[in-house]
Protein backbone atom coordinates (compact mmCIF):
# COMPACT_ATOMS: atom_id res chain seq x y z
CA UNK A 1 0.00 0.00 0.00
CA UNK A 2 0.86 3.72 -0.67
CA UNK A 3 2.06 6.03 1.75
CA UNK A 4 -0.54 7.48 4.40
CA UNK A 5 0.41 9.47 7.63
CA UNK A 6 -1.64 9.80 10.91
CA UNK A 7 -1.28 13.40 12.39
CA UNK A 8 -3.84 14.97 14.83
CA UNK A 9 -4.45 17.91 12.63
CA UNK A 10 -5.19 18.26 8.73
CA UNK A 11 -5.74 21.07 6.54
CA UNK A 12 -9.58 22.09 6.08
CA UNK A 13 -10.63 19.34 3.11
CA UNK A 14 -14.31 19.05 2.32
CA UNK A 15 -16.28 16.78 4.61
CA UNK A 16 -17.70 13.51 3.43
CA UNK A 17 -21.78 13.38 2.88
CA UNK A 18 -22.28 10.57 5.87
CA UNK A 19 -24.22 10.43 8.68
CA UNK A 20 -24.00 12.83 11.47
CA UNK A 21 -21.99 11.45 14.40
CA UNK A 22 -23.31 9.16 17.45
CA UNK A 23 -23.76 10.47 20.73
CA UNK A 24 -21.30 10.17 23.54
CA UNK A 25 -22.08 8.92 27.07
CA UNK A 26 -20.48 11.84 28.91
CA UNK A 27 -18.62 10.66 31.99
CA UNK A 28 -20.66 13.19 34.35
CA UNK A 29 -23.06 10.19 34.15
CA UNK A 30 -21.62 9.13 37.37
CA UNK A 31 -20.80 10.04 40.77
CA UNK A 32 -17.22 11.31 40.61
CA UNK A 33 -16.18 8.77 43.51
CA UNK A 34 -17.99 6.11 41.91
CA UNK A 35 -15.46 2.88 40.84
CA UNK A 36 -16.35 1.36 37.79
CA UNK A 37 -15.69 -2.43 36.99
CA UNK A 38 -15.36 -3.64 33.34
CA UNK A 39 -12.92 -6.49 32.40
CA UNK A 40 -11.78 -4.51 29.32
CA UNK A 41 -10.99 -0.80 29.09
CA UNK A 42 -9.43 0.49 26.22
CA UNK A 43 -8.27 3.84 26.12
CA UNK A 44 -8.33 5.38 23.01
CA UNK A 45 -11.72 5.30 20.97
CA UNK A 46 -10.44 5.91 17.38
CA UNK A 47 -10.51 3.43 14.60
CA UNK A 48 -8.08 0.70 16.25
CA UNK A 49 -9.86 0.87 19.62
CA UNK A 50 -13.71 0.67 18.53
CA UNK A 51 -12.61 -2.19 16.16
CA UNK A 52 -11.36 -3.66 19.43
CA UNK A 53 -14.61 -3.10 20.99
CA UNK A 54 -16.45 -4.29 18.35
CA UNK A 55 -14.57 -7.23 17.98
CA UNK A 56 -14.76 -8.84 21.38
CA UNK A 57 -19.01 -8.34 21.21
CA UNK A 58 -19.19 -10.10 18.29
CA UNK A 59 -17.07 -13.07 20.10
CA UNK A 60 -19.25 -12.88 23.15
CA UNK A 61 -17.93 -10.68 25.79
CA UNK A 62 -20.94 -8.66 26.98
CA UNK A 63 -20.61 -5.06 25.61
CA UNK A 64 -21.18 -3.70 29.28
CA UNK A 65 -18.11 -5.42 30.54
CA UNK A 66 -16.22 -3.19 27.85
CA UNK A 67 -15.28 0.60 28.29
CA UNK A 68 -14.05 2.78 26.02
CA UNK A 69 -11.94 6.03 26.61
CA UNK A 70 -11.02 8.73 24.56
CA UNK A 71 -9.69 12.48 25.11
CA UNK A 72 -11.87 14.04 21.99
CA UNK A 73 -15.78 13.20 21.79
CA UNK A 74 -16.93 11.56 18.53
CA UNK A 75 -18.07 14.52 16.82
CA UNK A 76 -15.20 15.96 17.12
CA UNK A 77 -13.48 12.33 16.24
CA UNK A 78 -16.19 12.94 13.01
CA UNK A 79 -14.89 15.87 12.23
CA UNK A 80 -11.21 14.66 11.18
CA UNK A 81 -10.34 15.06 7.43
CA UNK A 82 -7.18 13.23 7.40
CA UNK A 83 -6.87 10.65 4.55
CA UNK A 84 -5.55 7.02 4.95
CA UNK A 85 -4.79 4.11 3.22
CA UNK A 86 -6.97 0.68 4.09
CA UNK A 87 -5.33 -2.43 2.63
CA UNK A 88 -7.77 -5.57 1.33
CA UNK A 89 -7.20 -7.10 4.99
CA UNK A 90 -8.11 -4.20 6.95
CA UNK A 91 -11.27 -4.04 4.53
CA UNK A 92 -12.28 -8.11 5.75
CA UNK A 93 -11.74 -6.74 9.44
CA UNK A 94 -14.23 -3.61 9.04
CA UNK A 95 -17.00 -5.61 6.68
CA UNK A 96 -16.93 -8.92 9.56
CA UNK A 97 -17.85 -5.62 12.22
CA UNK A 98 -20.52 -3.73 9.86
CA UNK A 99 -18.14 -0.85 9.80
CA UNK A 100 -17.23 0.23 6.28
CA UNK A 101 -17.59 3.79 5.62
CA UNK A 102 -19.93 5.24 3.20
CA UNK A 103 -16.81 6.49 1.15
CA UNK A 104 -13.96 4.85 -0.07
CA UNK A 105 -11.78 4.99 -3.48
CA UNK A 106 -10.69 1.69 -4.31
CA UNK A 107 -6.85 1.53 -5.09
CA UNK A 108 -6.38 -1.03 -8.66
CA UNK A 109 -3.09 -0.50 -8.91
CA UNK A 110 0.05 0.56 -7.34
CA UNK A 111 2.68 2.44 -9.54
CA UNK A 112 6.14 2.38 -7.93
CA UNK A 113 8.77 4.16 -9.25
CA UNK A 114 12.87 6.48 -8.35
CA UNK A 115 12.69 9.75 -9.68
CA UNK A 116 15.23 10.28 -12.45
CA UNK A 117 16.30 6.42 -12.92
CA UNK A 118 15.34 3.78 -14.92
CA UNK A 119 13.31 0.82 -13.63
CA UNK A 120 9.46 0.73 -11.67
CA UNK A 121 7.02 -1.64 -10.69
CA UNK A 122 3.35 -1.94 -11.01
CA UNK A 123 0.97 -4.25 -8.57
CA UNK A 124 -2.45 -4.48 -10.21
CA UNK A 125 -5.54 -6.18 -8.28
CA UNK A 126 -6.62 -8.51 -11.27
CA UNK A 127 -3.01 -10.55 -10.71
CA UNK A 128 -5.23 -11.24 -7.18
CA UNK A 129 -8.29 -11.54 -8.25
CA UNK A 130 -9.60 -9.08 -5.85
CA UNK A 131 -11.62 -6.39 -6.38
CA UNK A 132 -9.13 -3.58 -5.24
CA UNK A 133 -5.67 -3.76 -3.21
CA UNK A 134 -7.09 -0.97 -0.89
CA UNK A 135 -8.59 1.66 -0.33
CA UNK A 136 -8.47 5.74 0.44
CA UNK A 137 -10.96 7.33 2.62
CA UNK A 138 -11.42 9.84 5.44
CA UNK A 139 -10.52 9.11 9.03
CA UNK A 140 -13.68 10.62 10.11
CA UNK A 141 -16.24 8.59 7.39
CA UNK A 142 -14.06 5.44 9.49
CA UNK A 143 -14.82 6.75 12.84
CA UNK A 144 -18.68 7.55 12.16
CA UNK A 145 -18.89 3.43 10.96
CA UNK A 146 -17.31 2.65 13.58
CA UNK A 147 -19.16 5.03 16.30
CA UNK A 148 -22.74 4.06 14.65
CA UNK A 149 -21.59 0.34 14.90
CA UNK A 150 -20.38 0.76 18.89
CA UNK A 151 -23.55 2.51 19.50
CA UNK A 152 -25.78 0.04 18.08
CA UNK A 153 -23.75 -3.08 19.96
CA UNK A 154 -24.27 -0.78 23.43
CA UNK A 155 -20.61 -0.02 24.35
CA UNK A 156 -20.07 2.47 26.85
CA UNK A 157 -18.39 5.38 25.68
CA UNK A 158 -16.77 8.09 27.92
CA UNK A 159 -15.92 10.91 25.90
CA UNK A 160 -14.59 13.45 26.12
CA UNK A 161 -12.30 11.72 29.15
CA UNK A 162 -8.24 12.35 29.49
CA UNK A 163 -6.88 9.40 31.71
CA UNK A 164 -4.52 10.85 34.51
CA UNK A 165 -3.14 7.97 35.76
CA UNK A 166 -2.77 4.22 35.62
CA UNK A 167 -1.97 1.99 38.15
CA UNK A 168 -1.17 -2.10 37.76
CA UNK A 169 -2.09 -3.82 40.59
CA UNK A 170 -2.24 -7.76 40.97
CA UNK A 171 -5.49 -8.69 39.73
CA UNK A 172 -6.94 -5.32 38.11
CA UNK A 173 -5.83 -2.21 36.64
CA UNK A 174 -7.61 1.46 37.94
CA UNK A 175 -7.70 4.20 35.33
CA UNK A 176 -7.87 7.81 37.03
CA UNK A 177 -10.16 9.99 34.44
CA UNK A 178 -9.55 13.69 36.87
CA UNK A 179 -11.51 14.86 39.62
CA UNK A 180 -15.06 14.98 38.00
CA UNK A 181 -15.04 11.47 36.55
CA UNK A 182 -15.10 8.16 37.56
CA UNK A 183 -12.66 5.54 37.97
CA UNK A 184 -12.67 2.76 36.15
CA UNK A 185 -11.34 -0.38 36.86
CA UNK A 186 -10.74 -3.34 34.82
CA UNK A 187 -9.14 -6.74 34.16
CA UNK A 188 -7.09 -5.19 31.16
CA UNK A 189 -6.35 -2.20 29.95
CA UNK A 190 -5.43 -1.76 26.46
CA UNK A 191 -3.39 1.48 25.60
CA UNK A 192 -4.72 1.95 21.53
CA UNK A 193 -3.75 6.37 21.57
CA UNK A 194 -0.51 7.42 20.01
CA UNK A 195 -0.08 10.44 19.11
CA UNK A 196 2.61 12.08 17.12
CA UNK A 197 5.74 11.26 16.86
CA UNK A 198 7.13 14.32 18.36
CA UNK A 199 5.00 14.42 21.32
CA UNK A 200 5.60 10.47 22.26
CA UNK A 201 7.66 9.44 24.88
CA UNK A 202 10.85 7.65 24.03
CA UNK A 203 10.00 3.52 23.80
CA UNK A 204 12.83 0.19 23.01
CA UNK A 205 13.06 1.25 19.41
CA UNK A 206 13.06 5.03 17.93
CA UNK A 207 14.82 6.89 15.38
CA UNK A 208 13.78 10.33 14.61
CA UNK A 209 14.24 10.28 10.23
CA UNK A 210 14.82 14.05 9.87
CA UNK A 211 12.10 13.88 7.72
CA UNK A 212 8.71 15.54 7.82
CA UNK A 213 5.85 14.78 6.31
CA UNK A 214 4.11 17.56 3.73
CA UNK A 215 -0.20 16.45 3.44
CA UNK A 216 -3.08 18.35 1.15
CA UNK A 217 -5.39 17.61 -1.18
CA UNK A 218 -4.30 18.42 -4.89
CA UNK A 219 -5.93 17.72 -7.91
CA UNK A 220 -4.58 16.58 -11.09
CA UNK A 221 -5.59 17.30 -15.22
CA UNK A 222 -4.91 13.62 -16.27
CA UNK A 223 -5.92 11.48 -13.50
CA UNK A 224 -5.56 7.80 -14.10
CA UNK A 225 -8.82 5.87 -12.44
CA UNK A 226 -7.76 3.48 -9.19
CA UNK A 227 -3.91 3.77 -9.26
CA UNK A 228 -2.02 5.18 -6.81
CA UNK A 229 1.66 6.18 -6.81
CA UNK A 230 4.81 5.94 -5.10
CA UNK A 231 7.26 7.72 -5.77
CA UNK A 232 10.97 7.94 -4.96
CA UNK A 233 13.15 11.19 -4.42
CA UNK A 234 16.62 11.94 -3.25
CA UNK A 235 14.69 13.67 0.06
CA UNK A 236 12.28 11.12 0.51
CA UNK A 237 9.19 9.03 -0.74
CA UNK A 238 5.81 11.49 -2.89
CA UNK A 239 2.80 9.31 -2.63
CA UNK A 240 -0.63 10.15 -4.23
CA UNK A 241 -3.60 8.18 -3.37
CA UNK A 242 -6.76 8.24 -5.66
CA UNK A 243 -9.39 9.91 -3.34
CA UNK A 244 -13.14 10.68 -4.95
CA UNK A 245 -15.01 12.91 -2.54
CA UNK A 246 -17.71 13.28 -4.77
CA UNK A 247 -16.43 16.64 -6.43
CA UNK A 248 -14.22 17.48 -8.97
CA UNK A 249 -12.55 14.64 -10.93
CA UNK A 250 -8.63 14.14 -10.47
CA UNK A 251 -8.33 14.49 -6.46
CA UNK A 252 -5.20 13.18 -4.90
CA UNK A 253 -4.18 12.63 -1.12
CA UNK A 254 -0.50 13.80 -1.17
CA UNK A 255 2.31 12.95 1.27
CA UNK A 256 5.18 14.46 0.08
CA UNK A 257 8.20 13.50 2.83
CA UNK A 258 10.85 16.18 2.62
CA UNK A 259 13.85 17.16 5.04
CA UNK A 260 12.20 19.91 7.82
CA UNK A 261 13.81 22.94 6.34
CA UNK A 262 12.41 21.82 3.26
CA UNK A 263 9.12 20.79 4.35
CA UNK A 264 8.86 24.38 5.54
CA UNK A 265 9.54 26.28 2.96
CA UNK A 266 7.27 23.82 0.86
CA UNK A 267 4.35 24.92 3.37
CA UNK A 268 5.38 28.84 2.69
CA UNK A 269 4.76 28.51 -1.09
CA UNK A 270 1.73 30.18 -2.73
CA UNK A 271 -0.09 27.47 -4.86
CA UNK A 272 1.18 28.16 -8.12
CA UNK A 273 4.83 27.66 -6.43
CA UNK A 274 3.56 24.50 -4.64
CA UNK A 275 1.60 22.79 -7.50
CA UNK A 276 4.80 24.08 -9.72
CA UNK A 277 7.40 22.18 -7.24
CA UNK A 278 5.11 19.09 -7.10
CA UNK A 279 5.12 19.23 -10.75
CA UNK A 280 8.82 19.21 -10.71
CA UNK A 281 9.15 16.21 -8.35
CA UNK A 282 6.15 13.80 -9.46
CA UNK A 283 6.89 14.64 -13.01
CA UNK A 284 3.94 14.62 -16.10
CA UNK A 285 2.08 10.89 -15.69
CA UNK A 286 -0.69 12.87 -14.31
CA UNK A 287 -0.63 16.00 -16.47
CA UNK A 288 -0.08 19.41 -14.54
CA UNK A 289 -1.42 19.96 -10.85
CA UNK A 290 -4.13 22.55 -10.78
CA UNK A 291 -5.21 23.15 -7.43
CA UNK A 292 -3.84 22.58 -3.44
CA UNK A 293 -5.67 22.71 -0.25
CA UNK A 294 -3.41 24.40 2.58
CA UNK A 295 -0.42 22.22 3.43
CA UNK A 296 0.67 20.86 6.91
CA UNK A 297 3.68 19.43 7.98
CA UNK A 298 4.35 16.63 10.70
CA UNK A 299 7.70 14.78 11.54
CA UNK A 300 8.81 11.16 11.34
CA UNK A 301 9.73 8.44 12.57
CA UNK A 302 10.34 5.34 14.28
CA UNK A 303 8.64 4.35 18.28
CA UNK A 304 8.48 0.73 18.90
CA UNK A 305 7.95 -1.60 22.10
CA UNK A 306 6.35 -4.49 21.95
CA UNK A 307 6.13 -5.48 25.32
CA UNK A 308 3.26 -5.58 27.36
CA UNK A 309 2.52 -5.88 31.23
CA UNK A 310 0.81 -8.29 33.59
CA UNK A 311 -2.07 -6.54 32.84
CA UNK A 312 -1.91 -3.57 30.33
CA UNK A 313 -1.11 -4.10 26.62
CA UNK A 314 -0.51 -1.54 23.59
CA UNK A 315 -1.63 -1.77 20.14
CA UNK A 316 -1.66 0.21 16.72
CA UNK A 317 0.26 3.21 16.86
CA UNK A 318 0.64 3.18 20.95
CA UNK A 319 3.00 0.36 19.99
CA UNK A 320 4.38 1.14 16.71
CA UNK A 321 4.81 4.58 15.40
CA UNK A 322 5.80 3.82 11.85
CA UNK A 323 7.56 6.13 8.96
CA UNK A 324 4.20 6.20 6.35
CA UNK A 325 6.59 4.88 3.81
CA UNK A 326 4.41 1.51 3.15
CA UNK A 327 0.96 2.50 4.94
CA UNK A 328 1.14 0.27 7.27
CA UNK A 329 0.22 2.44 10.24
CA UNK A 330 -3.85 2.07 10.88
CA UNK A 331 -3.88 -1.42 8.47
CA UNK A 332 -0.74 -3.11 11.57
CA UNK A 333 -2.76 -1.87 13.80
CA UNK A 334 -6.37 -4.02 12.83
CA UNK A 335 -3.99 -6.66 12.83
CA UNK A 336 -3.01 -6.61 16.33
CA UNK A 337 -6.58 -5.57 17.15
CA UNK A 338 -8.08 -8.67 15.25
CA UNK A 339 -5.62 -11.43 17.58
CA UNK A 340 -6.12 -9.26 20.61
CA UNK A 341 -9.63 -9.72 20.57
CA UNK A 342 -9.78 -13.78 19.37
CA UNK A 343 -7.70 -13.64 22.49
CA UNK A 344 -9.50 -11.60 25.07
CA UNK A 345 -13.09 -13.26 24.23
CA UNK A 346 -11.45 -16.72 25.90
CA UNK A 347 -10.64 -14.67 29.05
CA UNK A 348 -9.40 -11.47 30.08
CA UNK A 349 -6.30 -12.36 31.84
CA UNK A 350 -2.53 -11.92 31.76
CA UNK A 351 -1.74 -15.39 30.12
CA UNK A 352 -3.83 -14.31 27.52
CA UNK A 353 -1.67 -10.96 27.10
CA UNK A 354 1.37 -12.68 27.01
CA UNK A 355 0.30 -14.99 23.83
CA UNK A 356 -1.09 -12.35 21.97
CA UNK A 357 2.61 -10.40 22.57
CA UNK A 358 4.11 -13.81 20.98
CA UNK A 359 1.63 -14.26 18.18
CA UNK A 360 1.98 -10.64 17.42
CA UNK A 361 5.87 -10.94 16.79
CA UNK A 362 6.57 -11.66 13.65
CA UNK A 363 4.23 -9.34 11.87
CA UNK A 364 5.11 -6.41 14.16
CA UNK A 365 9.25 -7.15 13.58
CA UNK A 366 8.88 -7.63 10.05
CA UNK A 367 6.86 -5.01 9.60
CA UNK A 368 9.03 -2.27 11.30
CA UNK A 369 12.44 -3.96 10.31
CA UNK A 370 10.76 -3.14 6.01
CA UNK A 371 9.58 0.14 6.99
CA UNK A 372 12.27 1.72 9.44
CA UNK A 373 14.76 0.39 6.25
CA UNK A 374 12.79 1.81 3.33
CA UNK A 375 12.71 5.08 5.14
CA UNK A 376 16.70 4.96 6.28
CA UNK A 377 17.23 4.30 2.46
CA UNK A 378 15.09 6.85 1.29
CA UNK A 379 15.61 9.55 3.51
CA UNK A 380 19.10 10.41 2.45
CA UNK A 381 21.40 10.23 -1.13
CA UNK A 382 22.81 7.28 0.39
CA UNK A 383 24.13 4.54 -2.66
CA UNK A 384 22.33 1.72 -1.61
CA UNK A 385 19.08 4.21 -3.45
CA UNK A 386 21.35 3.62 -6.92
CA UNK A 387 19.96 -0.11 -6.50
CA UNK A 388 16.61 0.81 -6.57
CA UNK A 389 15.81 1.16 -10.10
CA UNK A 390 17.21 -2.44 -10.61
CA UNK A 391 15.28 -3.24 -7.86
CA UNK A 392 11.87 -2.14 -8.80
CA UNK A 393 12.55 -3.60 -12.33
CA UNK A 394 13.45 -7.34 -11.23
CA UNK A 395 9.80 -6.59 -8.83
CA UNK A 396 8.44 -6.06 -11.95
CA UNK A 397 10.26 -9.21 -13.89
CA UNK A 398 9.69 -11.80 -11.63
CA UNK A 399 5.85 -12.41 -10.55
CA UNK A 400 6.89 -14.19 -7.57
CA UNK A 401 8.99 -11.31 -6.00
CA UNK A 402 6.00 -9.01 -7.21
CA UNK A 403 3.14 -10.84 -4.86
CA UNK A 404 4.99 -11.50 -2.39
CA UNK A 405 5.51 -7.78 -1.77
CA UNK A 406 1.26 -7.41 -2.50
CA UNK A 407 0.50 -10.16 -0.13
CA UNK A 408 3.06 -8.24 2.59
CA UNK A 409 1.34 -4.80 2.03
CA UNK A 410 -2.50 -6.06 2.10
CA UNK A 411 -2.37 -9.01 4.75
CA UNK A 412 1.31 -8.60 6.39
CA UNK A 413 3.33 -11.56 7.50
CA UNK A 414 1.04 -14.05 8.56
Amino acid sequence: MSLSVSPESTPELASDPVAAPVADRATAAAPASHTIDYDVAICGAGPAGMALALLLCQRGMPAARIALIDARSLAQASEDPRSLALSWGSRQILDTIHAWPAIATPIEQIHVSRRGQFGRSLIDRSEHQLPALGYVTRYGAIVRALGAACQQAGLTMLRPARVEQIEEDADHVRVQLGDDAPVVRAAIVVQAEGGLFSDQASRAQRRDYQQSAVIAQVRASRPIAGRAYERFTEQGPLALLPQDLGGAAGEYSLVWCLRPDQAARVQALDDVQFLAELGAAFGTRLGSFVHATPRLAFPLGLNADPRSTARTVAIGNAAQTLHPVAGQGLNLGLRDVMVLARLLAQGADPAHLAQFTAQREQDRQTTVRVTDTMARIFASNSPTQALLGLSLTAIDLLPPARNMLAELLMYGRR
